[in-house]
């Protein structure tokens, strides 16, 4: 993964939200105590979220496995951790924002790793998109050794987290979820408390996805017919919106896809992730998605295309670009 640079754009951005949350960050903590962090992760969505942390007033102690991404943080104050287990020295609480199961069992069952060095009582939040699975496993094991565990996963690109309005989906113990809460507020627009099963909040956030995916491969085959059709997808889209959705959503979306941005806010192979992942906590409960599936095998094909770094968005439209050739000429 390529190292954010002080003139990289994606940087500039954090940083210009970061000014803004720091102009009003008396506001944001006033009466609310300053925490001690540790942070894991800090990829396109962890170092915008990190950056807020700091802006709010708390003391931040941060490990990627990639040192180099703690830079930013550095020059705005945080401490970089040399292990998992070093940023949870002394904290109040440790976020996990790590990209995958795999990265999760590293840093958190590894050698070095957050489980064994976490106190009696300590409050975990994992805001990471994992499986269900490896969220009920995380459960049973944090009961095991006496700690709180939050599950939180956010909604939202990088852009959304850069400007502190991503929506979270919470589930845990009560108490730990109103501490988890109280922590969280600088992050977002919004929160859900699904339930008390922390594997609730993650299950939601794959729902959540899936939608997001469903809605992309349909107006991708709606632009694909505008296309065929001699009208424009923009101009297809803004009529349509405006009759049916009125939604900035489809509108987002479709200006991803029309306007490839120079840097991914969700990639095909992280779409791909996901669906995955879906299907194995569906089929974990008897239950079979068909749709799901058919996504499965689109997400396969743009990854064999050689679009797997591609932002999701962009990466199903150019594979229903090419289905809907393929299926003209075998016509």
């Amino acid at each position: 993964m390529a190292v954010r640079s002080i003139d990289d754009p994606v940087y500039r951005a954090c940083r210009a939200a970061l000014a803004v949350a720091q102009h009003s960050s008396d506001k944001m903590v006033r009466g609310v105590k300053e925490m001690k962090i540790g942070f894991l992760g800090l990829g396109n969505m962890g170092t915008p979220m990190a950056l807020r942390l700091l802006a709010a007033g708390h003391e931040l102690s941060v490990w990627n496995r990639t040192e180099a991404r703690t830079e930013p943080l550095l020059r705005e104050g945080a401490i970089a951790a040399a292990t998992p287990a070093e940023a949870e020295l002394g904290a109040d609480a440790v976020i996990t924002m790590l990209f995958d199961d795999a990265a999760h069992e590293e840093a958190l069952f590894g050698a070095n790793g957050l489980l064994d060095a976490l106190s009696p009582g300590a409050l975990h939040i994992s805001c990471s998109t994992i499986s269900v699975a490896l969220s009920e496993k995380l459960t049973a094991e944090h009961a095991r050794y006496g700690h709180r565990f939050v599950a939180a996963p956010v909604f939202g690109r990088p852009n959304v987290a850069e400007a502190g309005k991503l929506w979270i989906v919470m589930a845990g113990d009560e108490a730990a979820v109103a501490d988890a809460r109280h922590l969280l507020e600088p992050l977002a627009r919004g929160i859900s408390v699904i339930g008390r099963e922390p594997r609730q909040a993650h299950a939601v956030k794959l729902g959540g996805n899936f939608l997001i995916s469903t809605m992309i491969q349909s107006l991708s085959e709606a632009f694909v017919f505008a296309e065929s059709q001699g009208i424009a997808p923009g101009v297809f889209l803004e009529a349509v919106n405006s009759a049916l959705f009125q939604s900035p959503f489809y509108a987002a979306y479709g200006n991803v896809m029309l306007h490839p941005p120079e840097h991914a806010g969700a990639s095909i192979s992280l779409g791909a992730k996901d669906t995955r992942l879906l299907r194995e906590a569906a089929a974990s409960r008897n239950t079979r998605l068909s749709l799901a599936d058919s996504l499965a095998e689109i997400f396969e094909q743009a990854k064999q295309a050689g679009l797997a770094d591609q932002d999701w968005a962009v990466g199903q439209y150019r594979i229903a670009q090419q289905r809907g050739v393929l299926n003209a000429k075998s016509a």
